[in-house]
């Protein structure tokens, strides 16, 4: 399979949106309830971008395999070098090497725009395939937040994991 991971552009937000609405609808990778469609994926690339962060996607063929990308952890001044990570893949490409290699090239860019520490939120119930690609890629454990959303009438934990790029 040919992939390149490159920078998203607005040309990209379809296959964003698609991907990530059939997380919203079938998973609980995500918290959100309802798929927020394309409107919201344009305008979060464009704060992604503003903000100097890098937003990817997994090139496939000139199809979007998957995307990752990083934003502020928190808004405050003192957080302005800590980022949340997110990554989801097209179903159709997960367990071949997708993952690892967008969060290599987002975790390299994502130091070169200043970015010292980058905190994983993971809705764990459903997702040991992140957890073990955060691991893998060198995140390590940091915390654990139980019963903190609900979603498909259930309770739901997240795991926070912790790099650091310095």
């Amino acid at each position: 399979m040919s992939l390149t991971a490159r920078a998203a552009t607005p040309a990209d937000t379809a296959g964003v949106a698609a991907i990530y609405d059939h997380y919203v609808l079938t998973s609980t990778a995500t918290f959100e309830l309802d798929p927020p469609g394309r409107p919201l994926w344009d305008a979060k690339l464009d704060a992604v971008r503003d903000g100097g962060w890098p937003f990817l996607v997994a090139d496939s063929g000139g199809n979007v395999a998957g995307f990752a990308y990083v934003g502020p952890w928190r808004p405050r001044p003192a957080y302005e070098h800590t980022v949340e990570d997110s990554i989801y893949l097209d179903p159709a490409h997960t367990g071949r090497g997708v993952g690892t290699q967008l969060m290599a090239r987002l975790v390299e860019e994502a130091g070169r725009a200043g970015a010292r520490e980058v905190i994983a939120v993971v809705a764990d119930m459903d997702s040991p395939a992140s957890l073990s690609l955060h691991r893998r890629a060198g995140f390590t454990d940091a915390g654990r937040l139980e019963r903190v959303g609900r979603k498909f009438d259930r309770w739901l934990g997240t795991t926070l994991l912790q790099r650091s790029l310095v």
